[in-house]
């Protein structure tokens, strides 16, 4: 029995080498892939304990393309080295290479979208108009940047929500970002009062410390809207301080004799 395997192992390898080759490389790919993309993250985490402070918010958006961009190189590379191992492969990609510029057309004009984004996505972390954990508004919603991949954005709201925002949207579009300045957060909040009352009493009433600026926000013929308007660290402590300046305005403003006439 042995006499007979050396043969048909001979014969199995001949018949699927090229298959067993491409399989072997795609597994190889993948594994240096992730060893790289591990080799990184460590190398990062350690750069983050020798430094003094937490590492800002732009180097580790930047290394987080850094790593995702060399992971989808490796990736490409590999894939490539696995598809050489068929003939036909090679003898569509000679026929492909020589109509390059058709080719290019086509699959420019199909891939556009994806393009779009993937360039997006590197303008996005050099030129750092949005940042990891910056508090940022697009298109009505407002909520804390997750990640930035090389093609999309994630965005977690308030009430827990994640908004995907494809990259080139992000590029081509404004985008209001509340924390770029500084690591503090503005909180303002409205109370309104009757137009006939004295507007300089109601703002000396709603000044109770020094970290709170009020002013006169709106005037209508009805009411006044007053607007009070002091700072925060982090998002969920913009939250708290926004709905306790806004109860502690209207308990003020009711112990001083000047009612609300909208809610806040």
């Amino acid at each position: 029995m042995p006499a007979f395997d050396l043969p048909i192992a001979d014969s199995f390898w001949a018949d699927h080498r090229n298959t067993i080759t491409a399989i072997a490389t795609l597994i190889l790919t993948f594994a240096l892939a992730q060893l790289v993309d591990r080799a990184i993250t460590a190398r990062g985490k350690r750069l983050a304990q020798a430094m003094p402070g937490p590492i800002s918010p732009v180097t580790s958006t930047r290394l987080r393309l850094v790593r995702r961009l060399i992971y989808v190189g490796i990736i490409v590379i590999g894939i490539a080295l696995a598809l050489s191992q068929f003939p036909a492969v090679k003898r569509v990609a000679t026929g492909i290479l020589a109509s390059s510029a058709v080719l290019g057309l086509v699959v420019g004009f199909a891939a556009r979208q994806t393009f779009a984004n993937a360039v997006a996505g590197v303008l996005l972390a050099v030129t750092q108009p949005i940042r990891i954990g910056d508090l940022v508004t697009f298109e009505g919603e407002t909520g804390t940047v997750e990640d930035i991949r090389l093609t999309y954005t994630y965005v977690r709201t308030d009430d827990g929500t994640r908004i995907v925002i494809p990259n080139e949207q992000l590029a081509q579009n404004s985008v209001q970002n509340h924390s770029i300045l500084g690591p503090t957060l503005r909180v303002e909040v409205s109370v309104w009062v009757p137009s006939d009352v004295d507007p300089i009493r109601a703002l000396a009433v709603l000044r109770g410390g020094d970290e709170i600026d009020v002013s006169i926000a709106e005037i209508d013929k009805d009411a006044i809207r007053l607007s009070a308007v002091t700072w925060a660290r982090t998002q969920a402590e913009r939250d708290q301080l926004a709905a306790g300046l806004r109860v502690s305005c209207l308990e003020r403003l009711h112990g001083a004799g000047l009612s609300s006439s909208k809610g806040a």
